[in-house]
């Protein structure tokens, strides 16, 4: 695999697309690590570099996290932030690479991305935004990303700590979340429930993004 971080300057491919992981540091719970989505972005972007020889670069662990900030280790660069390094990481990148894929682990990171993805293409810039899609999946910490860290990094996951939080769908929190962060509608940091996760699951699911990931690749759509 082409790891960009452990290139020297000469190693460098520029005919090679740059898969660039967006992740966050924030809370999944008492039984997932606060990178959890740095490492999930990352494991997607791994394996769609292994399958079509894409550049991987290092991964930004931190994003806008600020719906998270009630709970302890939570650590955001909030979203004007983050729209500045992604505009000028790419156009950094831009200098070496003609394409650029930004792989985003982290739904409180959309808009940022959206918004400076829109800026990069008005200047001309061969960018993209990709983030994972589970038909069904819960908003957080639940059995979604519980079983695909399962796949993942299973000795970080506290399966014994796991509990439901709030199950209700995302789109009925959000107002009440805008207003007061995760921690008003659900205490434990949960949004879904953990139980059932599994690390069959999480392995397909993985697969799944991954092919995802590789067809928007392939296909650049």
């Amino acid at each position: 695999m082409k790891r960009l971080g452990h290139q020297v300057w000469e190693d460098v491919d520029p005919s090679t697309v740059l898969l660039v992981p967006l992740g966050s540091t924030e809370q999944h719970g008492r039984h997932l690590p606060l990178d959890t989505d740095a490492r999930i972005a990352t494991a997607v972007a791994e394996g769609a570099a292994l399958a079509t020889g894409a550049t991987l670069a290092p991964t930004l662990p931190y994003g806008s996290s600020g719906e998270h900030d009630d709970f302890a280790g939570t650590l955001s660069i909030g979203a004007a932030a983050l729209r500045h390094v992604i505009v000028e990481l790419v156009r950094s990148a831009s200098l070496t690479w003609s394409r650029v894929i930004l792989v985003n682990g982290h739904g409180g990171n959309h808009p940022a991305l959206t918004s400076a993805v829109d800026q990069l293409v008005d200047e001309g810039h061969d960018v993209a935004a990709w983030w994972p899609s589970v038909p069904g999946g819960d908003a957080h910490a639940g059995r979604t990303e519980t079983s695909l860290m399962l796949a993942i990094a299973a000795d970080l996951v506290r399966l014994d700590q796991a509990e439901a939080g709030n199950t209700a769908a995302l789109i009925e929190l959000l107002p009440q979340m805008q207003a007061g962060g995760v921690r008003a509608v659900s205490p434990n940091g949960v949004l879904g429930d953990p139980a059932g996760a599994s690390t069959d699951e999480g392995t397909r699911l993985l697969q799944e993004l991954v092919a995802s990931l590789v067809a928007r690749l392939t296909n650049r759509r």
